[in-house]
């Protein structure tokens, strides 16, 4: 029986990045994948993506042990399990490591090539989209403010 609600991904888009659990950006994105894992109803999401890799690498915690808790408890039962079982950080450290994966852009050839041709076909006028939170957030429909464009 799940505690954590599964959300159906081929319906309804996750949680965005930027929205935070425990303290973390992505942990709630990242546990409304999980679930929809479980469920069955990822559809065309990928649990674990790269995104989430970087958020479990900080935890320090695995995707299957993460994948069995967001299905057997709510988000305020994840928190309680990530401080049992995750990496202890200061409230500074976890801040710093928002800050970076919030404004994370490619990190290489193919994926600046995925990223451009995303933006291209969701929102060509924004070139001032530079992170993949952002486009993540405009593919999903949610509202991106204009960025400062650095020359």
């Amino acid at each position: 029986m799940m505690k954590g609600k599964a959300l159906d991904l081929t319906k309804l888009f996750p949680r965005s990045p930027h929205e935070k659990l425990g303290g973390y950006a992505h942990l709630a994105r990242m546990a409304d994948k999980a679930r929809a894992k479980a469920a069955g109803t990822l559809g065309e999401y990928i649990y674990p993506c790269p995104l989430d890799q970087l958020l479990l690498t900080f935890l320090g915690v695995d995707a299957d042990p993460f994948l069995k808790t967001a299905t057997e408890r709510d988000d305020p039962g994840i928190v309680a399990w990530l401080r049992q079982n995750a990496k202890i950080h200061t409230p500074e450290q976890i801040d710093a490591w928002n800050r970076e994966f919030l404004i994370r852009t490619p990190q290489n050839e193919e994926s600046r090539e995925r990223f451009l041709k995303t933006r291209e076909r969701v929102a060509p006028n924004r070139t001032d989209i530079t992170s993949w939170i952002d486009l993540l957030d405009l593919e999903e429909g949610r509202q991106v403010p204009q960025r400062t464009v650095k020359p």
